[in-house]
């Protein structure tokens, strides 16, 4: 997650938008199952890291359909939450 989190907060300050931020991450850890991105007032679950202008959100995507979760041993992906400036 460290890893994650750095390499994300490196590609907004270098004025990737969220979109280019996501493909960055994707491409950086092709073992995780999903990478995807959101704004943050959509997330209605609390953040397990958060990160300069973004929070990150573990994704278990074990079962049938994915969830949301705070336990990275479960985590089978991320999502990258972008919080708007006023945020």
């Amino acid at each position: 997650m460290d890893s994650i989190a750095t390499l994300a907060g490196r590609l907004f300050a270098d004025g990737l938008n969220l979109d280019g931020v996501v493909r960055g991450v994707r491409e950086a850890n092709p073992d995780l199952k999903t990478v995807t991105g959101a704004m943050a007032a959509v997330m209605a679950e609390d953040p397990f890291r958060e990160g300069a202008g973004f929070d990150l959100h573990l994704v278990d995507g074990n079962n049938h359909c994915w969830l949301i979760t705070d336990k990275p041993d479960l985590a089978t992906g991320i999502v990258i939450a972008q919080r708007d400036e006023d945020e």
